[in-house]
């Protein structure tokens, strides 16, 4: 192996100065903010952050839009429900005012019955204790 292989002290520090002075170099040799192309990147980066600030706002407008439409359509269909529900219920009304109303005229039309058999009985045993059977032709 080569003696000027191994890099001694002094040639690690002068890399390193001569890294320095290139870095040093290039900042210096950067447009500062004053030079017609900075100026012109700055435009074209706000012009850019304009756009996106637009895409965001409108974005943000159909969001609202669509939450409004939304609600609406939650609106209405919470009234059609309530509609159909008032609708359900008036209609269990009825059907249970009918059954009520069948109810009682079938108890009317079972008493009837019921009081027309106890009269039949009544009269029937009223015509026995009186010797019925001679009246009938026995």
């Amino acid at each position: 192996m080569r003696k000027n292989a191994i890099p001694g002290f002094h040639d690690r520090r002068k890399h390193a100065a001569e890294a320095r002075q290139a870095m040093l170099e290039k900042f210096r040799a950067a447009p500062g903010p004053d030079d017609p192309r900075m100026i012109e990147k700055r435009r074209e980066r706000e012009a850019i952050a304009k756009a996106r600030a637009e895409r965001h706002a409108e974005r943000e407008r159909a969001r609202q839009e669509q939450e409004a439409e939304l609600a609406h359509q939650a609106e209405i269909a919470a009234r059609t429900a309530a509609d159909a529900e008032r609708l359900a219920v008036e209609e269990a009304a009825r059907l249970a005012a009918e059954e009520a109303e069948r109810e009682a005229l079938l108890k009317a039309e079972q008493k009837a019955s019921r009081d027309a058999r106890y009269a039949a009985r009544k009269a029937a045993k009223k015509d026995r204790r009186k010797g019925g059977s001679r009246e009938r032709g026995y």
